[in-house]
Parts: structure tokens; C-alpha cells; sequence
């Protein structure tokens, strides 16, 4: 940012899209910080954070693209516990709420980069997609960019909550993934233990018929 000044703060949101460690909750407060000591305006610090924010949306949007719903069942299928069933449900449930999932995402960490690929992958029309990770971004964006410009140097007190809210995502997640993964074994161990009662059930019933033709 001091060296490019407002297109710098752009391109880290962009690579912050690409690169979800890079934490936009650092970069935004810090670019309002900066606009308050007068390296650039605010607008511009508003105008090129969104901007960037759309690039690296759209950079996965062709990922997703490009990758396409046969590629996307092809590598579920060989994922452990993962079915194909589970794709359609998703596509489903994306074909019904995708406009909504484009447009909250882009407040939600984690999900603000990856809720992009799906909307390739579906190819959802390319300006609803620009236009509602446009408004979801510049509401995101102007959040923290105006608490960092209000705070000034103590922009990094932002950072210390929205800590809190990136931790509560995550921990969700976890759980979220940890239920999966728990259901999915016990059905497994379930199917498992009903196949093999029906095999020794089926051993038995012929080995009693050939007691039975013997005798």
C-alpha cells in the first residue's frame, strides 16, 4: 500500500480471494488507516478493494468454470465417503439458493473465496454473478475499511473481533465436517455388518440344502 497506494490494497484483496490466508480483516482496516493519513482518498480505497475483490472472484468463477460438473462428479467419486448423490443434492440446493449463497458468502471467511467455484461450476450468468459479488464485496469492504479510517492508528483493534467471528466460522466448519465424517462411518459400518449377516445367511440356507440333496 505504500508503495501503490490504493491499486495496491486492490491487488492484496485480490490475492486475499485466491489465497484465503491472507486475511481480508487485516487488509481493509489497514487500507482505511492509510486513507486517514492521506496516502490516498477513501473512495479509492473503497472503489479498488472491490475491485480487486471481483477480480479474484472471477479468477475462480473460471476455475470452476473450467473444471465443469463432470470433472466436479469424476473427482467426488473418488473421494472416501463422498457420493455422487451428494454433488446433485448440492446442485440442487445451489440451483434454488445460489443467488443468495453468491451474495452472503462474500461476507462469510472461507466461504468468501470458495463459494465462487460452485458458481462457475453451475455457470451461473455472468453478470448476476459480477453484479451480486460486486454489492456483497462493497458491502464487506466498506465495513472495514470505514472502522479502520475511523479508527485510525488503532485500526488493529478491528482485527482482534472479527478474529473472534473468523474463529466461530471455522469451528463451525469443523463440527460441521466432523458430523459428516461420524455418519458416514457408522452407515458404512452399518452396510457393512447387514452384508455380512445376508452372506452368512445365504452360506447357511445352502449349506443346509446340501445336507438335505445328500440325504
Amino acid at each position: 500500500m505504500d508503495s501503490l497506494g490504493a491499486v495496491g490494497a486492490g491487488a492484496a484483496i485480490a490475492l486475499e480471494n485466491l489465497f484465503p490466508p491472507l486475511p481480508s480483516e487485516v487488509i481493509l482496516p489497514l487500507a482505511g488507516f492509510a486513507a486517514s493519513q492521506g496516502k490516498f482518498s477513501l473512495l479509492s480505497a473503497l472503489l479498488w478493494t472491490t475491485a480487486g475483490s471481483v477480480v479474484g472472484a472471477l479468477a475462480l468463477y473460471w476455475v470452476g468454470a473450467l473444471l465443469g460438473r463432470d470433472r466436479t462428479v469424476a473427482v467426488a467419486a473418488r473421494l472416501p465417503l463422498v457420493k455422487t448423490s451428494d454433488i446433485e443434492k448440492t446442485e440442487a440446493w445451489f440451483s434454488r439458493h445460489g443467488t443468495k449463497a453468491v451474495f452472503f458468502g462474500r461476507m462469510i471467511p472461507i466461504f468468501r473465496s470458495m463459494i465462487s467455484i460452485p458458481a462457475g461450476i453451475e455457470r451461473m450468468p455472468l453478470p448476476v454473478f459480477l453484479g451480486l459479488t460486486t454489492l456483497g464485496s462493497l458491502l464487506w469492504n466498506s465495513v472495514f475499511v470505514l472502522l479502520g479510517y475511523g479508527l485510525g492508528s488503532r485500526w488493529h483493534e478491528v482485527t482482534d473481533v472479527v478474529g473472534l467471528y473468523s474463529k466461530a466460522v471455522l469451528g463451525v466448519v469443523a463440527l460441521v465436517v466432523l458430523a459428516f465424517v461420524v455418519i458416514r462411518l457408522r452407515k458404512a459400518g452399518r452396510a457393512h455388518k447387514a452384508g455380512r449377516i445376508r452372506k452368512e445367511d445365504r452360506t447357511h440356507k445352502a449349506g443346509r440344502g446340501s445336507h438335505r440333496a445328500r440325504d
